[in-house]
């Protein structure tokens, strides 16, 4: 029964929030970076944020929730605060840098670092190291969700694949909560959308990712390549991408539009369209990781799929 109305309480406060955004003009800017057309509210992510911590608190007060999970999960608070003001006043990329360093600095000490970084033939132990990795792990995962959160669905329809993904291979109430959560926001964002997520809500969904893949790591240090390759569409496309940028000698903090998503749209995909097929590649992911026991081999297998969908994509609008 809470999952049900957690499910109403984001569909709701999202339909109140688009008509709000519509009263008082607040809407999307169109610029370089969007695939959009069309002015559009925004700050849909509110109600993903508020559903969220809603569910996660009381998921606490029932005691279905480990006590630091859900501490390190609630400093995404921090981020979701940052990143509202961000979408209204646009705040510098430093100070949102800077935000996004304390919050995985939090997170990490909370949630107790990252034990093990499983290579196959040995680990690092290291606590300096696997802190490091740990520390930008989230700070990427952070700004890859924000890059690709970029037309129709596609942000929120990753969230809720991620969510039910994470709720059939661990179990664990956070999943549903987060999965109704990007529902009832979806709803009106997958198509023709009627209003945008914004900062609020990417950014607080790239941060849980990134302490569920820590979380669950430190429990079986395999599951880290799980998340990775469970996540491996977004961050796959975002990697990619900011490697071939930096050595093109771009300015890769300067807008663009040469993920891998957005240049399907160029080529004359709909927005529904590559949300469709992102949504069917990531079912694949997760039977690659359901059906192959070996995890280093399923991520062999992940990178070689991902890299032919890369070229697929470059073959239909060049980088």
């Amino acid at each position: 029964m809470i999952y049900l109305i957690l499910l109403l309480m984001s569909f709701s406060l999202t339909y109140f929030i688009k008509n709000y955004a519509i009263k008082k003009s607040l809407v999307a800017v169109i610029n370089e970076r969007s695939s959009h057309t069309t002015p559009t509210p925004h700050g849909g992510g509110i109600a993903i944020a508020v559903t969220w911590f809603i569910g996660l608190y009381y998921l606490y007060l029932t005691n279905e929730i480990e006590t630091t999970f859900f501490y390190a999960l609630l400093v995404g608070i921090v981020i979701s605060v940052v990143s509202f003001f961000d979408d209204i006043y646009e705040l510098s990329a430093k100070f949102r840098l800077i935000v996004q360093c304390i919050v995985a600095i939090l997170g990490i000490s909370i949630i107790g670092g990252l034990d093990s970084i499983e290579l196959g033939f040995f680990s690092i132990e290291n606590k300096f190291i696997t802190s490091i990795f740990a520390f930008l792990l989230i700070v990427w995962f952070i700004n890859l969700y924000n890059f690709l959160d970029g037309i129709n669905g596609y942000a929120g329809s990753e969230a809720v694949f991620l969510s039910l993904a994470g709720f059939i291979l661990f179990s664990g109430g956070h999943f549903l909560v987060l999965a109704v959560s990007a529902l009832g926001f979806l709803f009106w964002n997958y198509n023709k959308a009627k209003i945008f997520m914004g900062d609020v809500g990417s950014t607080l969904l790239g941060y849980n990712i990134s302490i569920f893949t820590l979380y669950y790591a430190n429990i079986e240090s395999s599951n880290l390549w799980i998340w990775m390759i469970l996540f491996g569409v977004f961050l796959f496309d975002a990697t990619i991408t900011l490697l071939r940028r930096k050595l093109n000698n771009e300015n890769v903090s300067q807008a663009h539009k040469k993920h891998a998503y957005q240049r399907l749209n160029q080529s004359g995909w709909s927005h529904l369209k590559v949300t469709n097929y992102s949504i069917g590649l990531n079912i694949v992911l997760f039977f690659i990781v359901y059906f192959i026991s070996n995890v280093f081999l399923a991520l062999l297998v992940t990178i070689i799929l991902l890299g032919f969908i890369i070229k697929f994509v470059e073959n239909k609008k060049k980088f």
